[in-house]
């Protein structure tokens, strides 16, 4: 069993087109860090029937950062909706996802009563769903996540997502835990 601590990690990441870090990474982490499909059917396959499990972190309106706010086209200092969340398999965080979105763009969406489930599950539900392009880094996430002994985050990804005029920054962070218990390598 896993127990949660939480830190906070103040490193900012270097956001690339996820193509310029293909050379850096392995075969076996491109096909997680590039794919477009939902991660959260992908962890899911990948547990091999190990339960799946959402753990809610923090979700509430506040400021985002300066490279999330330039990323979903608003003005600095502007108040979203921020969640953030661990995905979990079996009793490992396998990846730690922050979610941005204008408050404005908010009306009739309800994804404060996701709770914990995942956002991935409702996300990829929408017909008229427009993923923009994958960016990846390298760096650590600026957001507080499960704090295990050792456990590093790998690599990171995000892209905006578009849905009846709500634009979604959506920033997953693969872990170390992810990596021991597929056998990936480090890189």
């Amino acid at each position: 069993m896993v127990t949660f601590s939480f830190r906070q990690a103040y490193a900012f990441p270097v956001w690339q087109p996820v193509a310029a870090l293909r050379p850096a990474m392995s075969a076996a982490w491109w096909k997680w860090v590039a794919s477009t499909d939902s991660l959260t059917a992908r962890l899911q396959a990948a547990g091999a029937g190990q339960p799946f499990r959402v753990r809610l972190l923090r979700q509430g309106a506040g400021v985002p950062l300066h490279d999330e706010a330039q990323a979903l086209g608003i003005e600095l200092r502007r108040y979203a909706w921020l969640r953030e969340v661990a995905l979990c398999v079996g009793d490992n965080p396998w990846v730690v996802a922050r979610s941005v979105a204008p408050l404005t763009q908010l009306k009739g969406q309800r994804l404060e009563q996701l709770g914990e489930r995942s956002l991935g599950s409702w996300l990829f539900r929408q017909p008229d769903l427009v993923r923009g392009p994958l960016e990846a880094t390298s760096g650590a996430p600026r957001f507080a996540f499960p704090q295990v002994a050792g456990v590093k985050s790998r690599w990171g990804r995000r892209s905006v997502f578009q849905h009846g005029g709500l634009s979604l920054l959506v920033q997953e962070y693969f872990l170390s835990t992810m990596a021991d218990d597929l056998r990936l390598s480090s890189r």
